[in-house]
């Protein structure tokens, strides 16, 4: 039997209207705070008219892609409303991408400029597309490169004169990177329909109102955090913005600002929760934590409510449809569920026929919602394999219980996900594979309380050359793909390989478990 959530009766606002409720019922109160800069409402849309009318200015046509390198700041928000306002498709990228990866998303999204922090501008040296930006790069921070613009001197621009061009609902509003099971990233495309919808259902979900302030714990150029600040705006509620997620920058921000709403992935939460210069009236503001990437410890749950009172509440989503599933606020929060389905989704557990399973049986998940994306960019045969008559096939595994809470069961596609962000198996399979001394390689996530998972490779080497060690290893694919290298290598004799001759995930997976818990057998 499918789980259905509510139904909602409307879209948020317009995206280029996105702020209206804030700018009618309150202007001059505050829209976005952060540890160095506040902003009202009436200053946010001033600033993010000003950028938009400058990129226009700056040669960009509505539906160019706009490419973004940046750590969290509020002048990246500032940004994201800008392009809304200007017809523009926002293309955020993982700020700790290699220039390897920066090259790929910008080759796949076709993107016409990139902002991009002074921090990453070796990055930017290496890329081979950078410089051959139709418009140009943009340059936040330090000084402008050449050929650079700084946005900092957009901002002093005149406020535009003339209206902003109208919004097409069905055209793309943004494109978001994700690393799946199948090699390198794709984009995930929303348009301005599908965004307004999963901003509505995100603000039902978490019962948001002009009174909250969130604080995403957590980089908006992933769309979890990009989501949770224009939910929270799109209400009239406060953003309290972190520009770090430790806890030296999210304690005084708790102390300060008081938030009502926080999500945060487990390892920053986790190590919130024991700085021994947390207090017991840090939490007293909060009536939502959120958090989730994969599935959160039974250590971390024990510990939050210790601290806190509340449970932590888990939910379930992914970039193709956003928010899909939260344990209710104001409801009952079964801990260990993921949640029911939130308002405008419903969900089906199929088996691997496609056919609907009955309640309590373990299955894939299949999702519908008028917030789904509208397919990976330029990928029509990959969109097509996910994507049909309107569900899109998750590839993880759950069960919906009686209540229409579901349970989460893993990963099917084998992903491997760490502090919320996915990292392909191939892709890491791919650097060691460069090394000359690796035979094969096959990489699987380890279990991890604090991170989710991490990255374990096995690795057989070829004869007659020379012995690398295993830091050698992690050292050599650190280089080539950042953040998403293996914390671990394991030298076996044999790989495993399944009948069709393929690397078998699922026997290193075992394997992996065994190590971890010899009572397996």
């Amino acid at each position: 039997m499918p789980a259905k959530g509510t139904h909602l009766e409307k879209p948020a606002p317009p995206l280029p209207d996105l702020l209206s409720i804030g700018l009618d019922a309150a202007p001059d109160e505050l829209a976005v705070v952060s540890a160095v800069r506040d902003m009202t409402w009436a200053e946010l849309d001033r600033e993010a008219s000003v950028i938009g009318a400058s990129y226009l200015g700056l040669g960009l046509e509505p539906g160019d892609r706009v490419a973004s390198l940046m750590p969290n700041r509020i002048d990246l928000l500032i940004h994201y409303l800008a392009c809304f306002k200007a017809g523009l498709v926002v293309t955020p990228l993982n700020y700790r991408y290699t220039f390897r990866e920066i090259d790929h998303a910008l080759k796949v999204s076709g993107a016409s400029m990139l902002l991009a922090h002074a921090e990453r501008a070796e990055d930017l040296a290496s890329s081979r597309l950078v410089p051959g930006l139709e418009k140009g790069t943009i340059t936040h921070g330090g000084e402008a490169s050449d050929g650079a613009i700084r946005f900092e001197t957009l901002l002093g621009g005149p406020v535009p004169d003339h209206p902003f061009p109208d919004c097409d609902p069905d055209s793309a509003a943004a494109i978001f990177f994700t690393s799946g099971s199948t090699g390198p990233a794709k984009g995930v495309t929303h348009s301005n329909y599908s965004l307004r919808w999963m901003i509505a259902s995100a603000g039902a979900a978490f019962e948001l109102t002009a009174d909250d302030a969130f604080l995403p714990g957590s980089s908006m150029s992933h769309i979890g955090s990009f989501l949770w600040a224009l939910s929270t705006l799109a209400v009239g509620g406060r953003v309290i913005l972190a520009r770090t997620f430790d806890s030296h920058e999210i304690l005084p921000l708790l102390r300060e600002h008081e938030p009502t709403v926080i999500a945060m992935v487990p390892a920053a939460l986790m190590a919130l929760v024991r700085d021994h210069d947390l207090e017991p009236g840090d939490f007293s503001s909060l009536r939502v934590c959120r958090s989730g990437s994969d599935s959160v410890s039974a250590e971390l749950l024990t510990e939050f409510a210790a601290r806190a009172g509340f449970p932590i509440d888990e939910g379930y989503g992914m970039t193709e449809v956003g928010l899909a599933t939260l344990n209710p606020p104001s409801g009952t929060i079964k801990q260990g569920s993921i949640g029911p389905p939130i308002a405008g989704y419903e969900i089906e557990v199929r088996d691997d026929g496609g056919d609907p399973l009955d309640d309590e049986s373990v299955g894939r998940v299949f999702i519908k919602t008028r917030a789904v994306m509208r397919g990976y960019w330029e990928a029509p045969e990959a969109t097509q394999e996910v994507l049909v008559d309107g569900w899109i096939d998750s590839g993880d595994l759950a069960r919906i219980d009686q209540d229409g809470y579901l349970w989460f069961f893993g990963r099917k596609k084998q992903v491997i996900v760490h502090d919320g962000s996915n990292i392909s198996p191939q892709e890491v399979e791919g650097a060691l594979d460069e090394h000359p001394a690796v035979d094969m390689s096959g990489a699987v996530g380890v279990h991890d309380e604090v991170h989710g998972e991490t990255v374990r490779a096995y690795v057989t080497l070829r004869p007659g050359v020379e012995r690398p060690t295993a830091a050698e290893l992690i050292v050599f694919c650190r280089d080539r793909i950042g953040y998403k290298a293996p914390e671990e290598i394991v030298f076996i004799e044999e790989m495993l390989l399944n009948p069709t001759g393929k690397i078998d995930r699922v026997g290193l997976k075992k394997m992996a478990e065994r190590h971890l818990n010899p009572h397996l057998g």
